[in-house]
């Protein structure tokens, strides 16, 4: 699998444990964190701008905040790919038992840092409604 798509599966695998799992491990979110450029930006579904602290503020805080989180990662397509990195378009499904599913097209822009790992550069969300 293309290096890009697996890192949004991995990142999603720990992003679903940490805000699903109260009993997560404090690794599980250094492990997310680590994925992220310290310059990360983000658009979220509600038109909110994050940078990496506050990205990292939010996930600090939500450990199991969303208990029995399920992640579908669809239609993972490559937009571009380069030497310095990728940008890669998919749709994530979230599900928390008791709460209405969301669907979400996200954009995530790619970079490589100098020993070669992927990092998530920036991310602009856009909520969908459900087919």
């Amino acid at each position: 699998m293309n290096r890009y798509f697996q890192e949004v599966l991995d990142a999603h695998e720990f992003i679903r444990c940490w805000l699903g799992e109260a009993e997560a491990q404090e690794d599980v979110c250094d492990n997310l964190l680590a994925r992220f450029s310290p310059e990360f930006t983000m658009v979220s579904t509600a038109g909110v701008v994050l940078n990496f602290e506050a990205l990292s503020l939010f996930f600090r805080t939500q450990r199991g905040a969303r208990k029995g989180l399920t992640l579908d990662i669809l239609d993972m397509q490559m937009v571009a790919e380069s030497e310095e990195g990728a940008t890669v378009c998919y749709k994530e499904q979230q599900h928390v038992p008791g709460q209405n599913t969301t669907l979400r097209f996200s954009t995530v822009v790619f970079m490589l840092d100098p020993q070669g790992n992927v990092l998530w550069r920036h991310l602009q969300e856009t909520a969908l409604p459900l087919e």
